[in-house]
């Protein structure tokens, strides 16, 4: 599935595209994957699929005998993937086109999709480093990634994790490595720009789903700056070689191949951005909240009440997907992950994100926290080609538990977004909520209220409490800080009959 993310399939009740009204056991294409022909991916029930064009499926057939790719699959690094008979899984019928005939993958579920403007900078790093090495690996047995977009690799919580397998295909003698520019636009220019000129990648990526174009980061690169690592060969270079062959009828592609590219060029080129991509670090410092673990405005007795109360909330049951929103540091969403399958950490604090996937990435592999960066005042929207390409949200998996503590007076007086609203979004998610209201006399609120007009009078415990039994159904709650905050643990209301 060239340049297109590999989502986990839609849960039974919560179907890909709601508005096309699909019938549960209904073949749903995957309208992300349009860009390759020769391996769209579909659903079946809560399963996930991908056809195959005949090259595609001699590609895998060749793929599948190599030993780098069982042992890069049993490592996690590649997704799962086996081929089964259409005819017998009973979909065949639904498939546009051949129908039986058609040659199927079946992928393992990846858990939740994120996006590269989602992640931290380090997440973008290590997505890149595996990308080189499974060329590396696929090199040395004739055989390369066709594609190179940061969009083929998800995650299993701090995990990186390869989806898309019809890009590996064969070398062919003396073409070129054709994923380079694409490689550079999504994986080393966002990098390079964060790394060099303290520029966050992320309303970059989200700006432009195809990444950023060598002409745009040479423009931003100083003199000094082309004597830094990999800026002139990979930056300037590639912006003036672009700019030659831009509107030109010339066949930029088979110019490379004529000028006798081989195996071995690929590779030194590979190994070299290998040592660039690893050599680059974002800059140092903290934001407001990425030392949160250790500067939150809590005595030690109270923090431990509001850790405990948390922990029992989240014992009620075992929960499939949990969002902590305003995760900071992750201290609450590891007290959900020992209930949870997966726990989604969300904060619009790069460095807290950053902290936080770089603890979880040293605990090893067998985490369940994907850290993302998101600001919850302007989240990820819906867009790409007829908004499907790149879903919203919720819409990729929404939370049986979500986590919203010392997050609500942001919410409302940061942001200006009013409680009423919000509440109501979270009801609309069909989540139990562990939620925390932090009241008027609370230092932190009166730092926010300090050097701006008060316009906020929903912001008052009485008003918060009616609003979340309107939608809600509240199990327990508890002071906390001599009665400034209060958290309650509530239920989603089940529907009226």
């Amino acid at each position: 599935m060239s340049e297109a993310a590999l989502p986990a399939a839609p849960e039974a009740d919560e179907p890909l595209l709601p508005a096309l009204d699909l019938e549960p056991a209904a073949v749903a294409m995957e309208p992300g994957s349009y860009r390759d022909r020769n391996g769209a991916v579909f659903y079946w029930q809560d399963r996930v699929f991908r056809r195959l064009s005949a090259p595609a499926l001699e590609h895998w057939r060749q793929l599948r005998e190599q030993p780098f790719f069982a042992s890069e699959q049993a490592a996690g690094r590649i997704v799962g993937t086996w081929e089964v008979d259409a005819a017998a899984e009973g979909f065949a019928r639904d498939l546009p086109g051949e129908g039986a005939g058609v040659p199927v993958l079946e992928h393992e579920r990846v858990p939740f999709i994120s996006y590269p403007y989602e992640w931290a900078f380090g997440m973008l790093k290590d997505a890149a480093l595996l990308h080189l090495e499974l060329m590396r690996q696929a090199l040395a047995v004739d055989m390369i990634l066709k594609d190179s977009s940061a969009y083929n690799i998800q995650w299993r919580g701090a995990q990186p994790v390869f989806i898309d397998i019809p890009s590996f295909e064969p070398l062919r003698r003396g073409e070129p490595w054709v994923g380079y520019r694409q490689f550079c636009e999504l994986f080393l220019y966002p990098l390079i720009l964060q790394a060099y000129k303290g520029v966050d990648f992320r309303p970059w990526l989200r700006g432009r789903l195809d990444g950023i174009p060598a002409e745009q980061l040479r423009g931003l690169m100083s003199a000094r700056d082309l004597l830094r690592p990999g800026v002139l060969l990979h930056v300037a270079a590639q912006a003036a070689l672009q700019k030659r062959y831009s509107g030109s009828a010339s066949n930029m592609r088979g110019t490379l191949a004529q000028a006798g590219f081989d195996k071995a060029m690929i590779l030194r080129n590979v190994e070299k951005l290998g040592r660039l991509v690893s050599g680059l670090q974002t800059s140092g410092g903290r934001t407001t909240w990425s030392n949160y673990a250790h500067s939150h405005s809590y005595e030690e007795a109270d923090f431990a009440r509001k850790q405990e109360f948390v922990r029992r909330a989240a014992a009620t049951r075992r929960w499939k997907r949990v969002w902590d929103l305003g995760c900071n540091t992750g201290t609450f969403s590891r007290i959900a992950a020992a209930q949870a399958d997966h726990v989604i950490a969300m904060d619009g604090d790069w460095k807290a994100v950053e902290q936080l996937y770089q603890e979880e990435k040293a605990a090893g592999p067998a985490g369940s926290i994907l850290p993302l960066v998101i600001d919850l005042a302007d989240p990820s929207p819906a867009q790409g080609w007829l908004g499907l390409e790149r879903r919203e949200l919720a819409a990729r998996g929404r939370p049986e538990l979500t986590l919203c503590l010392a997050l609500i007076h942001h919410i409302v007086i940061s942001a200006n977004i009013p409680l009423a609203d919000f509440i109501r979004w979270l009801a609309g998610l069909g989540t139990s909520l562990v939620i925390e209201f932090v009241g008027r006399e609370d230092e932190m609120v009166q730092t926010l209220l300090a050097n701006r007009e008060d316009q906020y009078d929903d912001y008052h415990p009485e008003n918060f409490r009616r609003l979340l039994a309107a939608h809600f159904d509240i199990r327990e709650e508890q002071e906390l800080k001599g009665g400034k905050r209060r958290i309650f643990f509530a239920t989603a209301k089940s529907p009226v009959s």
